[in-house]
């Protein structure tokens, strides 16, 4: 019995296996897909790169850099990041961390003095290592109104004096931009080197990452580059690059091409050690909190029945495999970057517009790609119990209760205070 229960097994792991298609027959495909998405948004502009262990296979494109002129986007035209620009930080970090520059338990008051909460119990305890983890355990996105007023980091710094952790740093999840910056001061004061510098040095031209740059004047330093677009009523319009979210480059600030991407991928798929050793990759992937702001949405959450944050990388449990991922919004594009090292597979997708597109993409590669189902999708608390509520509403809508009629003394008596109120 367990033999035939064994072979049955086999025989369908073989099956789902072969059901997935080989990444050559799925590149035209995926192209013909990313082609229709694009033209159903109607979009600017768009590009993807697809690895398979170290070689790009597949760079496609789309469209043009912005809608008032004829340039296309091609290979090498560059897109900002957005948060796909934390996985670089990640990265970065690890590598200074794993040369003994600092250490992951070091309190960052150490390096960042003027980092201080309301409670100088919770600021001892707040560790380098949870800055890029995003378990800090402040509420997401604390202070980001304040890079999107004009505020920089130095000025904003101050304002975590008024508030406290609503969880021990390293206990609960809570997505950071501001506070995850932070590790650009750690970086200085261990290095000696200004980001964009250690950036260039240790990343970008290791890996031969030729378009790529970090900070405002890198972008504006590009003369290919895709400009942001917005929705309006008459479609998608040309805006100002916003240079507020480059005050923050380890959280924002990196901007590249597909080609760049492609090169990225192929590092982050273990095949570039010199860069990113096989050690600093599993210190990166290591989960350091849950996360559930994934798994309801429409894109990755039918796939996704775990979801982690490791150093400036999500961690998703798709179906039977791992996949990391990242993806990024800032005025004007989108982007989204994941991975699978034990498929040996990575695609990154980059927009000038803020589409969802780019995120459906993502997760239509990897259901392809791994050949997994989609499951129903859990509704949240609150809007399970708003459901219970229409439903509860519909059945009492249908079966509407009958009032039953006053006694007639009563209804005399509530006439005359009718009556009586209506003189005053």
């Amino acid at each position: 019995m367990w033999k035939l229960t064994a072979v049955a097994g086999l025989f369908l792991w073989a099956g789902s296996v072969l059901a997935a298609p080989s990444i050559d027959e799925f590149a035209n495909q995926f192209h013909r897909e990313f082609q229709q998405k694009m033209q159903k948004n109607r979009v600017p502009g768009a590009v993807y790169v697809i690895v398979k262990n170290d070689k790009i296979v597949r760079v496609g494109a789309y469209g043009v850099r912005s809608v008032g002129s004829k340039t296309p986007v091609d290979a090498n035209t560059i897109f900002r990041l957005a948060s796909v620009s934390k996985t670089f930080a990640g990265a970065l970090a690890a590598q200074a961390e794993h040369e003994g520059r600092f250490d992951w338990n070091d309190r960052v008051t150490r390096y960042v003095p003027g980092l201080q909460f309301r409670s100088q119990a919770m600021t001892a305890q707040l560790k380098v290592e949870h800055l890029l983890g995003q378990n800090a355990g402040l509420v997401d996105n604390a202070f980001d109104e304040l890079i999107e007023a004009g505020q920089t980091p130095a000025q904003i710094l101050p304002k975590f004096q008024n508030i406290n952790p609503r969880c021990v740093p390293g206990r609960c999840y809570g997505y950071q931009n501001v506070l995850f910056s932070q590790i650009e001061t750690v970086l200085l004061k261990t290095t000696g080197q200004p980001y964009e510098k250690l950036m260039d040095q240790r990343i970008f031209k290791p890996l031969q990452m030729h378009t790529a740059s970090v900070g405002y004047a890198g972008f504006l330093a590009s003369k290919n580059r895709a400009m942001p677009h917005i929705g309006t009523r008459k479609g998608w319009a040309e805006t100002k690059v916003v240079p507020t979210y480059y005050r923050v480059n380890p959280a924002a600030g990196v901007n590249a091409s597909a080609m760049d991407m492609g090169k990225w991928l192929i590092a982050r798929l273990g095949h570039r050690p010199q860069v990113l050793s096989a050690a600093v990759l599993k210190d990166i992937q290591t989960p350091r909190v849950k996360t559930a702001d994934n798994l309801q949405g429409r894109t990755y959450g039918p796939y996704v029945s775990t979801a982690q944050y490791g150093l400036g990388l999500r961690i998703y449990q798709f179906g039977q495999h791992k996949v990391y991922h990242h993806g990024g919004l800032v005025r004007g594009y989108r982007t989204d970057m994941s991975y699978s090292p034990e498929a040996g597979l990575g695609v990154a997708v980059l927009v000038n517009a803020q589409t969802n597109a780019v995120a459906e993409l993502g997760s239509y590669f990897w259901h392809e790609m791994l050949d997994t189902p989609a499951q129903a999708v859990p509704v949240p608390p609150k809007k399970a119990a708003k459901k219970q509520v229409k439903k509860l509403t519909k059945k009492t809508q249908k079966a509407p209760v009958k009032k039953k009629p006053a006694p007639k003394k009563t209804a005399q008596k509530n006439a005359a205070q009718k009556n009586a109120a209506a003189k005053k």
